[in-house]
């Protein structure tokens, strides 16, 4: 009898021993593998910012001197090949009508970048918004989309850049896109009803989530400024 109860005890310890290894193995598979996942997740994400930041780049006044001088070089070639060869010529004709219509797009682009605070200071919405702050009050949904009209309007893209990064709750959208309008965190804090110590929170907090390491408040600013 007693050999019995030790046989059974055995068994029973041997299979909890088992069921243990068996629980850690998996839950040991499952962490790497959602590590793993964040890892290529973040450096997804970094890849599109460094993407941005290059098209930033490419419509730099800079670049857009040098896209004038390779131009003017296929411009030369072009004459002196004259009708000879004419694949090539192809080729370079249509390398000029890209460089052109890329420092097209950068002008356009600038303009309406140098213009932005004009236009956004004098738009209906941000004319509403500063009533709402000397009256103490809150945005209604019926402001949100007047809002991301005027800022996708002047920074093409700017909302599908965001998304395209993290998939923001509505108030991180909300406070990035009153960054983008030039208000202050007292003002954001009002408009959206939220104290300044959550909007700080919400600024910090995705910075960090973008960029899978930590920053103040203002990094996440300049970042939504640079867009």
């Amino acid at each position: 009898m007693n050999q019995t109860m030790m046989t059974i005890l055995t068994q029973r310890e041997l299979f909890l021993i088992g069921l243990f290894v068996v629980t850690y193995a998996v839950l040991f598979v499952v962490t790497a593998q959602n590590s793993r996942r964040k890892i290529l997740l973040l450096e997804e994400r970094l890849r599109k910012v460094d993407n941005m930041r290059e098209q930033q780049q490419a419509q730099s006044a800079q670049n857009i001197a040098r896209n004038e001088q390779k131009i003017a070089e296929l411009e030369q070639l072009l004459e002196q090949m004259g009708d000879e060869n004419s694949m090539l010529r192809l080729e370079l004709e249509q390398k000029k009508e890209n460089l052109q219509y890329n420092n097209k797009v950068a002008v356009i682009d600038n303009e309406k970048r140098s213009q932005a605070e004009t236009t956004i200071f004098q738009s209906d919405i941000y004319r509403r918004m500063q009533r709402y702050l000397d009256e103490g009050r809150m945005m209604s949904q019926d402001d949100w989309p007047q809002l991301v009209q005027l800022i996708d309007g002047i920074y093409t893209g700017f909302t599908e850049k965001l998304y395209s990064l993290y998939k923001l709750s509505p108030q991180d959208y909300y406070v990035s896109l009153l960054i983008k309008a030039r208000l202050q965190p007292k003002e954001i804090a009002l408009l959206t009803a939220h104290s300044k110590e959550s909007i700080a929170s919400t600024r910090s907090r995705l910075y960090q989530k973008v960029f899978g390491k930590k920053g103040s408040s203002r990094q996440w600013d300049d970042f939504i400024l640079s867009l």
